[in-house]
């Protein structure tokens, strides 16, 4: 087991994405801490998970500094250290350019880019006080996007937020290189989470996404999940700022491609 031994937080890890990184670095061998503000999916998470190996729920808004700290602090206490962190926590809010409130836009950012920043720093000082004392040093995945490339015009803050991301996990590399610490992002294309239930449902919406995914499928969580268990692996030790984009080889897509007629 290629984590055996580590201790992860993962944001977001209550369903979807998140989830599936909690499930796939448990069955890799790591303690995992679920971080997220939905009390319900962290329960139903650890209640699934815990027969498997170890796990701790933490309440989070990763917006709120605080929040963040105690999520730290009770990892802390309960495992003595954290070797990985993955910014997972994400939302989404559709509106026309136009139309879309400022509060809207702040929301999003506030979870999808700052969140991100706040735990990553917080977990990062953490990391370098861990390697100080003779500590490995430990690795950070950022949760960024296929529109951090390309853009939907009526998921403008998403967007935004994931272009950002990309970003921020370059600075990241670079600033936490001289620790040895790694920071990489992963850019999932369409995958088949709740987020995409509305578009997964309805057949010509999901002929659209499978014209533009010349894997012409939509990719599962699970997937999502090994390029992450990859990342926070010593496979892995000479990657640092990079963001992978899982999407099925739509960013390499000029035009279309044939889609099956699913009746």
């Amino acid at each position: 087991m290629q984590l055996e031994g580590k201790t992860a937080i993962v944001t977001g890890g209550g369903q979807g994405i998140g989830y599936a990184v909690a499930e796939r670095f448990i069955a890799d061998g790591a303690r995992v801490v679920i971080a997220d503000i939905d009390e319900d999916a962290g329960a139903e998470a650890i209640e699934t998970l815990s027969p498997r190996g170890e796990i701790l729920f933490a309440h989070c808004d990763v917006g709120e500094r605080l929040d963040v700290r105690n999520t730290i602090a009770a990892t802390l206490d309960t495992y003595g250290g954290i070797d990985i962190l993955v910014n997972n926590a994400g939302i989404s809010h559709s509106a026309d350019f136009l139309s879309l409130q400022e509060a809207d836009f702040d929301h999003v950012l506030r979870i999808n880019l700052k969140g991100s920043f706040l735990f990553g720093q917080a977990v990062a000082r953490h990391m370098v006080e861990s390697i100080e004392e003779g500590g490995a040093p430990g690795t950070i995945i950022n949760m960024s996007s296929i529109n951090a490339v390309v853009a939907i015009p009526s998921q403008i803050p998403y967007s935004v937020s994931k272009g950002a991301v990309a970003q921020l996990t370059r600075v990241m590399a670079l600033a936490l290189a001289p620790y040895g610490i790694r920071v990489n992002a992963i850019g999932p294309g369409s995958i088949n989470t709740d987020m995409l239930k509305a578009v997964n449902s309805d057949k010509m919406a999901r002929q659209r996404l499978l014209a533009r995914t010349p894997l012409q499928r939509i990719g599962e969580p699970s997937e999502i999940a090994a390029v992450a268990a990859f990342l926070a692996s010593d496979e892995a030790s000479y990657i640092t700022g990079q963001t992978i984009y899982a999407d099925g080889g739509r960013l390499g897509l000029n035009l279309t491609v044939a889609t099956p007629d699913e009746g």
